[in-house]
């Protein structure tokens, strides 16, 4: 199913940064702790820097629109090797400081139990919950957002153009939040499901242009409906900020090995949508209403049922949907020797299943959604093993 000529035109290894977002929870009842503020001041203490001195030159703490969660944001990396190092050290950083006030942060995309949210203090977050009353309100929900540099929004368009097909199978290696309001929602991505009740959320059509892309956000934004032009959440965008291109659809990972590949994923994407682009290759046309069904697949399933064929739009096991994806992505992820790295991860879920089946296993065995936090605090924290020396080589 590769498309992609080879060999693979690679250009040097494109920059990517991710954002974490993590919960904070009190370990002794498994429930969220509305605190961001109060963490975000133990960061900046010197006690706390002296544990993780590194810290503050890999990555930045954040608040989100909750104050039960804390966002990491790496700085800009080019190797999985220094992104690791930022993913554990952003998440060692969240939770030495959370620890100061006896609490812990935790990657779940969703909380185990059933609590009332409370805003961050922000005027444009005020104006969100009084336009959009319940979805803003309800939504606690901690994703994985992965940045790949471009070279303009003409490149940035045609490679969102051409990763539309293969989204979902990021959401089904990623998903990571089974639980809702307290119970099991049944959804091995339950965010993906509260997030797309917001307005501009899921797949998008094909834009063509970087003209056409903006043109459609200026549409958006001028039926008065959204807030600003953050709220285009895209399942993929381009950054406002940065020469990126932005990736939303993944759960935060339980494991930060997880997230670190999936990131190489992603970035393997936009090298080869850019590398298609330029090779003359058109966008698969697969209809938008059913890349609307294939994330909900994704959503539903994880990789333990049925997905779609990212170019089919026809069911089949989710081995072979994401063996499509692999294949994809190889020549990129071999030029920049993650293919190793990518490859144990798809593996690792397939034979201990995602952060959502982990999760369950754990809930199931105890019967306490306490225990299930303290298992997931457990593996947000476990060290990331060195990647193999091995260099990557292409499958014959």
């Amino acid at each position: 199913m590769a498309r992609s000529p080879r060999p693979f035109d690679h250009e040097g290894a494109r920059t990517m940064g991710i954002e974490e977002e993590l919960l904070l929870v009190d370990p002794r009842t498994g429930r969220t702790a509305p605190a961001v503020e109060l963490v975000l001041a133990a960061a900046a203490s010197c006690d706390v820097v002296a544990q993780v001195p590194e810290a503050s030159r890999l990555i930045k703490l954040e608040r989100e629109s909750k104050r039960e969660q804390i966002e990491v944001i790496t700085k800009p990396q080019s190797t999985l090797e220094d992104l690791a190092r930022c993913v554990t050290s952003g998440r060692q950083l969240a939770d030495v400081a959370a620890q100061q006030l006896g609490l812990r942060a935790v990657a779940m995309g969703t909380s185990a139990s059933a609590s009332r949210t409370q805003l961050t203090a922000s005027t444009r977050y005020s104006e969100m919950e009084e336009r959009f009353q319940s979805t803003m309100r309800e939504q606690l929900t901690c994703g994985l957002h992965v940045h790949v540099g471009v070279a303009d929004d003409e490149e940035g368009v045609a490679v969102l153009d051409r990763i539309r097909p293969w989204l979902p199978l990021v959401l089904a290696l990623s998903a990571n939040s089974p639980m809702w309001n307290g119970e099991d929602s049944g959804y091995a991505s339950q965010r993906y499901q509260a997030w797309s009740r917001w307005p501009t959320a899921g797949p998008t059509d094909i834009f063509g242009s970087a003209r056409a892309y903006h043109r459609t956000v200026e549409d958006l934004l001028a039926t008065g409906v959204l807030v600003d032009d953050g709220m285009v959440y895209f399942d993929a965008r381009l950054s406002a900020r940065y020469p990126t291109v932005e990736i939303r659809v993944a759960d935060v990972c339980l494991e930060a090995a997880h997230s670190v590949a999936i990131a190489g994923i992603v970035r393997a994407l936009v090298s080869t949508a850019a590398h298609e682009w330029r090779s003359g290759f058109s966008p698969d046309s697969l209809p938008t209403p059913v890349l609307r069904l294939a994330m909900w697949s994704a959503s539903r399933h994880g990789v333990s049922g049925p997905l779609l064929n990212p170019l089919l739009g026809q069911p089949c096991e989710p081995r072979v949907a994401i063996d499509a994806l692999l294949a994809h992505v190889a020549p990129a992820l071999a030029a920049t020797n993650d293919l190793h790295r990518v490859t144990a991860m798809i593996d690792d879920v397939f034979e201990g299943g995602t952060g959502a089946e982990r999760q369950r296993r754990t809930l199931r065995e105890e019967r306490s959604t306490r225990a299930m936090v303290a298992q997931a605090i457990e593996r947000t924290h476990r060290p990331i093993a060195p990647s193999s020396s091995v260099l990557d080589v292409l499958p014959i």
